[in-house]
Protein backbone atom coordinates (compact mmCIF):
# COMPACT_ATOMS: atom_id res chain seq x y z
CA UNK A 1 0.00 0.00 0.00
CA UNK A 2 1.47 3.29 -1.07
CA UNK A 3 1.13 6.36 1.34
CA UNK A 4 1.55 9.70 0.84
CA UNK A 5 4.71 11.80 1.30
CA UNK A 6 4.74 14.18 4.20
CA UNK A 7 4.61 17.16 1.38
CA UNK A 8 1.52 16.67 0.04
CA UNK A 9 0.26 16.10 3.16
CA UNK A 10 1.11 19.20 4.49
CA UNK A 11 0.10 21.04 1.06
CA UNK A 12 -2.92 23.68 1.79
CA UNK A 13 -5.07 25.66 -0.30
CA UNK A 14 -5.35 29.21 1.51
CA UNK A 15 -4.67 27.62 5.17
CA UNK A 16 -7.25 24.86 4.55
CA UNK A 17 -5.01 21.32 4.30
CA UNK A 18 -5.57 20.24 0.58
CA UNK A 19 -6.41 16.12 1.58
CA UNK A 20 -9.18 16.52 4.46
CA UNK A 21 -10.21 19.52 2.03
CA UNK A 22 -10.16 17.04 -1.18
CA UNK A 23 -11.55 14.21 0.94
CA UNK A 24 -14.79 16.87 2.08
CA UNK A 25 -15.46 17.71 -1.31
CA UNK A 26 -15.38 14.29 -2.59
CA UNK A 27 -17.26 13.07 0.38
CA UNK A 28 -20.09 15.72 -0.33
CA UNK A 29 -20.60 15.60 -4.05
CA UNK A 30 -21.03 11.74 -3.41
CA UNK A 31 -23.92 12.34 -0.43
CA UNK A 32 -25.43 15.19 -3.07
CA UNK A 33 -25.60 12.94 -6.13
CA UNK A 34 -27.03 10.38 -3.61
CA UNK A 35 -29.78 12.40 -2.65
CA UNK A 36 -30.82 14.02 -5.45
CA UNK A 37 -30.66 10.91 -7.62
CA UNK A 38 -32.55 9.58 -4.77
CA UNK A 39 -35.01 12.48 -4.80
CA UNK A 40 -35.80 12.48 -8.70
CA UNK A 41 -36.47 8.80 -8.77
CA UNK A 42 -39.02 9.75 -6.37
CA UNK A 43 -40.22 13.07 -7.15
CA UNK A 44 -40.85 11.32 -10.99
CA UNK A 45 -42.61 7.68 -9.49
CA UNK A 46 -45.09 10.51 -7.87
CA UNK A 47 -45.45 12.69 -10.58
CA UNK A 48 -46.10 10.42 -13.08
CA UNK A 49 -48.41 8.72 -10.78
CA UNK A 50 -51.10 11.37 -10.01
CA UNK A 51 -50.54 12.54 -13.60
CA UNK A 52 -51.87 8.85 -14.83
CA UNK A 53 -54.77 9.16 -12.00
CA UNK A 54 -55.91 12.52 -12.52
CA UNK A 55 -55.92 12.32 -15.91
CA UNK A 56 -58.25 9.37 -15.45
CA UNK A 57 -60.15 11.08 -13.06
CA UNK A 58 -60.89 14.22 -15.25
CA UNK A 59 -61.89 12.33 -18.06
CA UNK A 60 -64.52 10.23 -16.14
CA UNK A 61 -65.67 13.62 -14.50
CA UNK A 62 -64.36 12.08 -10.42
CA UNK A 63 -62.86 15.49 -10.08
CA UNK A 64 -63.43 15.23 -6.14
CA UNK A 65 -60.77 12.47 -6.40
CA UNK A 66 -58.30 15.07 -8.40
CA UNK A 67 -57.99 16.67 -4.55
CA UNK A 68 -57.19 13.50 -3.12
CA UNK A 69 -54.36 12.91 -5.58
CA UNK A 70 -53.41 16.22 -5.01
CA UNK A 71 -52.95 15.96 -1.33
CA UNK A 72 -52.00 12.65 -1.30
CA UNK A 73 -48.75 13.43 -3.41
CA UNK A 74 -47.93 16.43 -1.48
CA UNK A 75 -47.50 14.32 1.49
CA UNK A 76 -45.58 11.58 -0.43
CA UNK A 77 -43.53 14.62 -1.65
CA UNK A 78 -42.84 15.69 1.88
CA UNK A 79 -42.17 12.32 3.11
CA UNK A 80 -39.35 12.34 0.26
CA UNK A 81 -37.94 15.11 1.82
CA UNK A 82 -37.91 13.23 5.25
CA UNK A 83 -36.40 10.28 3.56
CA UNK A 84 -33.45 12.38 2.45
CA UNK A 85 -32.98 14.13 5.38
CA UNK A 86 -32.62 10.30 7.25
CA UNK A 87 -30.02 9.11 4.08
CA UNK A 88 -28.03 12.27 4.69
CA UNK A 89 -27.88 11.16 8.75
CA UNK A 90 -27.34 8.04 8.02
CA UNK A 91 -24.07 8.86 5.39
CA UNK A 92 -22.82 10.88 8.38
CA UNK A 93 -23.34 7.74 10.84
CA UNK A 94 -21.26 5.47 7.91
CA UNK A 95 -18.43 8.25 7.34
CA UNK A 96 -18.56 8.21 11.28
CA UNK A 97 -18.85 11.91 11.76
CA UNK A 98 -21.52 11.95 14.60
CA UNK A 99 -22.36 9.44 17.18
CA UNK A 100 -25.74 10.65 18.15
CA UNK A 101 -28.55 9.92 15.97
CA UNK A 102 -30.76 12.63 17.34
CA UNK A 103 -27.93 15.07 17.55
CA UNK A 104 -27.44 14.07 13.53
CA UNK A 105 -30.78 14.07 12.55
CA UNK A 106 -31.08 17.63 13.95
CA UNK A 107 -27.90 18.62 12.61
CA UNK A 108 -28.84 17.57 9.47
CA UNK A 109 -31.97 18.55 9.00
CA UNK A 110 -31.61 21.96 10.22
CA UNK A 111 -28.65 22.27 7.10
CA UNK A 112 -30.82 20.53 4.52
CA UNK A 113 -33.77 23.08 5.19
CA UNK A 114 -31.09 25.82 5.58
CA UNK A 115 -33.18 26.87 8.73
CA UNK A 116 -29.50 27.20 10.22
CA UNK A 117 -31.07 26.40 13.80
CA UNK A 118 -28.51 24.12 14.89
CA UNK A 119 -24.80 24.46 15.65
CA UNK A 120 -22.09 22.78 14.10
CA UNK A 121 -21.55 19.93 15.05
CA UNK A 122 -19.06 18.19 12.35
CA UNK A 123 -15.58 17.14 13.30
CA UNK A 124 -12.67 19.18 12.57
CA UNK A 125 -12.17 18.74 8.64
CA UNK A 126 -15.77 17.88 7.66
CA UNK A 127 -17.21 21.26 8.27
CA UNK A 128 -17.90 22.07 4.46
CA UNK A 129 -19.78 18.86 4.58
CA UNK A 130 -23.24 21.00 6.01
CA UNK A 131 -22.64 23.09 2.33
CA UNK A 132 -23.20 20.08 0.61
CA UNK A 133 -26.47 18.67 2.80
CA UNK A 134 -27.61 22.58 2.17
CA UNK A 135 -27.00 22.42 -1.56
CA UNK A 136 -29.28 19.60 -1.99
CA UNK A 137 -31.89 20.37 0.08
CA UNK A 138 -31.89 24.14 -2.05
CA UNK A 139 -32.06 22.26 -5.31
CA UNK A 140 -34.45 19.37 -3.95
CA UNK A 141 -36.89 21.97 -2.49
CA UNK A 142 -36.29 23.99 -5.93
CA UNK A 143 -37.22 20.82 -8.06
CA UNK A 144 -40.49 19.91 -5.66
CA UNK A 145 -41.34 23.30 -6.44
CA UNK A 146 -41.73 23.37 -10.34
CA UNK A 147 -43.58 19.99 -9.47
CA UNK A 148 -46.06 21.08 -7.55
CA UNK A 149 -46.60 24.00 -9.68
CA UNK A 150 -47.34 21.65 -12.60
CA UNK A 151 -49.61 19.75 -10.32
CA UNK A 152 -51.58 22.74 -9.21
CA UNK A 153 -52.80 23.13 -12.82
CA UNK A 154 -54.46 19.97 -13.09
CA UNK A 155 -55.79 20.97 -9.23
CA UNK A 156 -57.08 23.91 -10.72
CA UNK A 157 -58.56 22.30 -13.87
CA UNK A 158 -60.23 19.83 -12.02
CA UNK A 159 -61.85 22.60 -9.93
CA UNK A 160 -62.93 24.44 -12.77
CA UNK A 161 -65.02 21.41 -14.41
CA UNK A 162 -66.31 20.28 -10.92
CA UNK A 163 -67.85 23.76 -10.77
CA UNK A 164 -68.78 24.19 -14.35
CA UNK A 165 -65.88 26.75 -15.57
CA UNK A 166 -64.52 25.44 -18.74
CA UNK A 167 -62.16 28.15 -19.61
CA UNK A 168 -59.54 28.26 -16.74
CA UNK A 169 -59.01 31.56 -17.38
CA UNK A 170 -62.08 32.36 -15.16
CA UNK A 171 -61.01 31.24 -12.09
Amino acid sequence: MTTLSAPILQTSVLGIPLVPLVTDVICGILGLLAVLIFHGICINHVIMKFDKKTKLCISTEKYKWVYVHFYLAFIFIALIHICEIVLWTFYLFGLQLMDDGVQALVFVGSCYTTVGFASDSLPVGWKSLAFFIAFSGLFSLAWTTSVMIGMTEAYKTAWNLRHSRHDASES
